[in-house]
Parts: C-alpha cells; sequence; structure tokens
C-alpha cells in the first residue's frame, strides 16, 4: 500500500530563509487549525479595510480562525490533489483559492456562517479608489468645522475662507464625480464630511466538512491554481 503524504512535513526550500521560516509557520498553523476545528470554508471579499476586517475577526475569534495571505502558500497546506491533501476531499478548497480569496476555520454551524454573505459594512474612503457616487458642496456656511480647519480645507483644494470667524465655502464645490478615480485630497475631504462610500464586502465561495463538500458558487474558472 502507498505510504500517505497527508502527515509529511512541507518544506520551501527555494525562498530566503526569512520567507520561508514564516511560509512555514503559516503552512503549519493551517494545518492545526484542520485538526482543531470541524469546516473550512474559502471566501472571497470587497473593498477589504484592515480596521472593518479586524473587528469583524474579534467577534469570531473564540471559535473561529482566518488565514489571508499567499494563495500558494495557502493551497499548498491544505494539499492540491488527492495525493498530498492533508484531510480526505479538503484538497478540493485550494481550487477555489484565487485572486482576493480566504480560509475561515470554525466551529460555527453552516447556519451561522452563511449569514457572513450579508455581511454589508461601509467604510470610509482612506486610499484612492473609484467613487460611488457624485458628493458635491453648495455655497454658504460650513458650519461643522471650525475656524482652525480652514487652512487644512484650502489644502485640500475646497475653496474655503473666513467669514467673522465662521468657514464659508467661497463658491459650489464638487468634491467627486460617479465613476472618477479619487484623489487623495478629495477621499480625505470625504473623510472631514464624514461621506462614507467604500463596502466592505465578505462572499463565500465553498465549504469543507469531512461529511461533505459543497459549493455556493459556481461562477469561478478553476483550470489552473493561483500561484
Amino acid at each position: 500500500m502507498p505510504k500517505s503524504k497527508r502527515n509529511r512535513p512541507v518544506t520551501l526550500s527555494k525562498t530566503k530563509k526569512k520567507g520561508r521560516e514564516h511560509k512555514e509557520a503559516i503552512v503549519n498553523a493551517i494545518k492545526e487549525a484542520v485538526e482543531c476545528y470541524p469546516s473550512a470554508y474559502v471566501f472571497t471579499f470587497e473593498n477589504m479595510r484592515n480596521q472593518k476586517f479586524k473587528e469583524f475577526r474579534d467577534q469570531l475569534k473564540s471559535n473561529s480562525r482566518f488565514f489571508l495571505g499567499s494563495n500558494k502558500v495557502m493551497q499548498l497546506a491544505l494539499g492540491r490533489s488527492v495525493a498530498d491533501e492533508v484531510k480526505p476531499g479538503i484538497y478540493k478548497l485550494s481550487k477555489f483559492i484565487r485572486h482576493d480569496a480566504g480560509l475561515l476555520f470554525t466551529n460555527l454551524s453552516k447556519e451561522e456562517v452563511e449569514s457572513f454573505n450579508q455581511i454589508n459594512q461601509i467604510a470610509s474612503l482612506l486610499s484612492i479608489c473609484e467613487s460611488v457616487f457624485k458628493v458635491d458642496l453648495k455655497e454658504g456656511p460650513l458650519e461643522q468645522f471650525t475656524h482652525e480647519m480652514e487652512p487644512y480645507l484650502r489644502k485640500q483644494g475646497v475653496p474655503v475662507r473666513l467669514n467673522k470667524g465662521i468657514v464659508e465655502l467661497v463658491s459650489d464645490f464638487v468634491v467627486c464625480e460617479e465613476g472618477m478615480s479619487l484623489s487623495p485630497e478629495a477621499a480625505r475631504t470625504l473623510r472631514l464630511l464624514d461621506i462614507k462610500m467604500a463596502t466592505f464586502r465578505l462572499h463565500l465561495l465553498c465549504r469543507w466538512t469531512p461529511e461533505d463538500f459543497e459549493v455556493y458558487r459556481e461562477d469561478l474558472d478553476h483550470s489552473d491554481m493561483e500561484s
């Protein structure tokens, strides 16, 4: 009978020592999670914001573990075929780890995890991205700002002045147009205005347990693996 490859140590010998050690630590952590949790999922995400994801992950840290990073390393940890999978059937997850994807290992029920598909958290725009809608300001006082903010607003390109200690917009001003890339100045202005635009969404792609494998989204090309 052929010797099982499921417990074979994985060596990443083609990388520098520090990088190799880090990747081997991830591989070992994923293998440990496979043993500790009864189910595993591959998910993808839109508009990842570190703080929003950290808040979400912290809510689940008592019963779940997330992995994000190199797709190739995550695939390697799980196995990319029947011959090297770490648990029967789990290599199927690797076929879905492509592009912006992550792994979730959890003790939560299937119904609880499937509710993640409804996650829809709005995050402030902190960097250059595409504007979802047009934002324009009308000429007149901007009473939400103190007089100390006037120089900073002008630095962002907003046409303001002080009028008797009140920050005043001297003319109508378009902060951003729908569908246009946001400049850093526009993103900072939106943040000052507390206008939120980027939406963090999480989508489940597939689910593995020792007894079952389920696909949530069929609209993916698995003709090759993400390297």
